[in-house]
């Protein structure tokens, strides 16, 4: 009698658990059902994938455009810039001539006529040329910086600190931050 009640009551587990197996049955039935949509946009991942594949590159290609166009314009203006620095260049030996002429004329001449013609022209020319990007690079009692300075002299002093420049003998030139020629000087040891 004992084995007969252990006997129905391994029937009423296995029948409760067939019940459940029956119910999670249903259960996976019913989320496989809901999952069978979500297959489907799995099969049409891969377009999801190429759209977004390709917006990304779209992307990329609008900044790479605008990038290329930024650079294209800051060549243009740099073209701008320095498309006449042949031209300054080879005026720079008229300036250091005007310069020259100044420099030797004595004192009483500096009262002529001649003497402020060349003076005037020599200034119109370096405001003219300054209107294109030239400057004149500041060399006396400055410290000397081989970027922009030549040495082709060196002097001992005690008045004035070592690296100094002390003359100028050819005055440089700038085309707005690029040196085209720069000045030659005597440096102080």
């Amino acid at each position: 009698m004992e084995n007969k009640k252990e006997f129905e009551q391994a029937m009423d587990e296995q029948q409760e658990q067939s019940a459940e197996c029956e119910m999670l049955e249903e259960e996976f039935a019913q989320t496989e059902g809901e999952l069978e949509p979500e297959t489907e946009t799995k099969e049409s991942d891969p377009r999801d994938i190429e759209i977004q594949e390709l917006k990304n590159s779209l992307q990329r290609l609008q900044a790479d455009f605008v990038n290329f166009r930024r650079r294209v314009e800051k060549e243009k203006d740099q073209i701008s810039v320095f498309a006449n620095e042949k031209i300054l260049t080879e005026l720079l030996p008229v300036i250091d001539n005007l310069e020259r002429a100044l420099i030797s004329c004595a004192e009483h001449e500096k009262e002529s006529s001649v003497y402020s013609g060349v003076e005037l022209v020599l200034r119109q020319m370096i405001d003219t040329l300054g209107k294109f990007g030239l400057e004149k690079i500041d060399a006396t009692d400055c410290e000397f910086d081989p970027n922009i300075h030549h040495a082709v002299m060196n002097e001992e002093r005690e008045d004035v600190e070592a690296g100094i420049v002390v003359e100028v003998f050819q005055h440089g030139y700038k085309l707005s931050d690029k040196v085209i020629r720069p000045s030659m000087v005597k440096v102080s040891k």
